[in-house]
């Protein structure tokens, strides 16, 4: 009999105002709100929507797309240091699930998504087209870690890191 009037008690309890009577929110003094507009404080951070880039006027200054001749257009991204990674990884799974063979033309790229085709420009003006099927690199100041047959085309392979451009191709 305890057991129930102790139920009954806790559950009174927890349903708290949802058995108050109706006048319990007359009762309640009035509460005035400001607007928004009333509140916007110069200093304080506020949303603004993202700016559609496409529509923004050119910026005289801006690099912009690289057309090579064959009618392939590259759009330039970046440029730093570029390593490359080889046998000792041959075989095992990439970031995009796919094995990793050192003689592809394949890259790791932090943030470009998968399957897209990056050139890949060292100071020389040497060039080579690789394919992002990985994450990384992971050593710091780096932009971009080449496969070995990458790396060979480019010439980097001795040195293992080198100064590098790179653009996506424009779909």
């Amino acid at each position: 009999m305890r057991l129930h009037a102790a139920l009954a008690t806790v559950a009174l309890l927890g349903l708290g105002g949802a058995i108050a009577p109706s006048h319990a929110e007359e009762a309640a003094p009035a509460i005035s709100v400001e607007s928004p507009a009333a509140l916007a404080d110069p200093a304080l951070p506020r949303f603004e929507p993202q700016a559609d880039t496409a529509l923004a006027a050119p910026d005289s200054n801006a690099v912009t797309d690289i057309d090579d001749g064959d009618g392939i257009t590259w759009q330039p991204i970046a440029g730093g240091m570029a390593s490359w990674y080889g046998a000792r990884f041959a075989g095992h799974r990439t970031a995009s699930g796919e094995r990793f063979d050192p003689s592809d033309l394949t890259a790791a790229h932090r943030t470009l998504p998968f399957g897209t085709r990056v050139r890949v420009t060292d100071a020389q003006g040497d060039s080579v087209i690789v394919r992002i099927n990985d994450r990384g690199p992971f050593a710091h100041g780096r932009v971009i870690d080449l496969s070995q047959a990458a790396a060979k085309e480019l010439g980097l392979t001795r040195s293992g890191s080198g100064k590098v451009r790179l653009a996506v191709l424009d779909r």
